[in-house]
């Protein structure tokens, strides 16, 4: 029979199955609702040093809608990092760890450009028991004015920097996590690993506007009459998020075989898990699922993940994870592949190769020409 088990980082996970940073993950009690329904683990909402800084507006959310239907296949949200202060989340830190001590709780953190800060962020929590950090060089929009998030994570050199100043520090794994709002996302994520990153996590949000009433002429959402650029979310983002997954673990390859991706965007089911893991994710992360369909979804995300597993003979996670690696390309190789297909369809046709057959490579070019030509 699988298994859903697995060891990322040195972390046992029971299963691959975690919240992602945001509202899920808002505070002790909705983390602990989490593991008691069966997530393998909790990425705790963003915090910082000076939570006084941090001030949220309402409303914050807008949805994407198919014309005529309810069901929401786009997310935008401008909310911020957690307002809560650091105090009260080291003492919420260290109560979910007494009571779930099995399960995997994570630290999301965010600071400003500064050494010290950093350094004793991820020194206090520690001390409590978290069992990783998550690294957020990702959220899109607020506090850019502190360089804080993708105004970081935007910058591959200040990337390694301080993820430097946290490995010097950090005693248990550091993911950090990539913004898609960036042109190549494997140059930031190498720039981590390089500094000594035990993982990458993918994708953030990404910077959208969701639309323009048609009535009232403004942006949404709509705050005060105003709005901002926010981020973007939900299924809608699954295809580009998996794009980026896998620019990462193809960068990875051979060369940061001992690093991992925890991998994000989109993620409803456990097919849709398949595709992150068969593109080379160790974990993956569901935020935006869990505040549509509720904590409870992992059951069900287990069980398929789980047939999927028994449908391909795979009894880990680790048995088909990267499995679809081999198969990107460049499209001159696929013009290459389909006109070689077409020539041998042909050729077998004509009777002038038997199905199996194998030719050189002059041979190929001298009967590819002439049976094209022919078409």
């Amino acid at each position: 029979m699988p298994t859903l088990e697995t060891i990322v980082n040195g972390l046992e996970f029971k299963n691959p199955f975690v919240i992602g940073s945001g509202p899920p993950g808002t505070n002790a009690n909705v983390i602990r609702k989490a593991f008691d329904e069966g997530w393998g683990g909790v990425v705790a909402k963003t915090i910082s040093m000076d939570a006084s800084k941090v001030t949220n507006v309402a409303p914050r959310y807008a949805r994407m809608r198919a014309t005529g239907s309810k069901e929401v296949f786009g997310w935008e949200n401008i909310e911020l990092i957690s307002d809560r202060p650091f105090e009260t989340w080291i003492e919420e830190f260290d109560s979910v760890k007494q009571s779930h001590p099995d399960g995997m709780l994570i630290a999301s953190v965010m600071e400003e450009y500064n050494e010290n800060r950093w350094k004793e962020m991820i020194e206090r929590c520690q001390e409590v028991g978290v069992d990783a950090f998550e690294l957020n060089f990702s959220c899109p929009h607020g506090l850019p004015e502190r360089k804080m998030g993708a105004a970081m994570g935007e910058n591959p050199d200040i990337v390694e920097e301080v993820t430097r100043w946290v490995m010097e520090v950090a005693k248990i794994p550091v993911w950090a996590k990539m913004t898609p709002n960036i042109t190549h996302i494997a140059d930031p994520g190498e720039r981590a690993l390089i500094a000594g990153a035990d993982g990458l996590a993918a994708i953030n949000t990404i910077l959208s506007v969701m639309g323009v009433d048609l009535e009232t002429l403004r942006p949404q959402p709509t705050v005060e009459g105003y709005s901002v650029p926010g981020g973007y979310s939900c299924k809608a983002v699954r295809p580009i998020a998996l794009r980026m997954v896998m620019e990462l673990a193809r960068m990875m390859h051979g060369k940061y075989d001992n690093q991992t991706i925890s991998g994000i965007g989109g993620i409803e089911t456990g097919d849709d898990a398949a595709q992150f893991i068969l593109l080379g994710s160790h974990t993956v992360q569901v935020c935006t699922g869990v505040m549509i369909h509720g904590y409870g979804m992992v059951k069900e995300m287990s069980e398929s993940l789980l047939a999927f597993m028994e449908k391909h003979n795979f009894e880990t996670i680790d048995d088909f994870r990267g499995a679809s690696l081999p198969y990107f390309s460049t499209h001159a190789d696929l013009v290459e592949r389909q006109t070689k297909a077409k020539v041998e369809a042909k050729a077998r046709r004509e009777g002038m190769v038997q199905k199996d057959a194998q030719w050189s490579g002059d041979d190929f070019v001298a009967q590819s020409d002439k049976l094209v030509s022919n078409d």
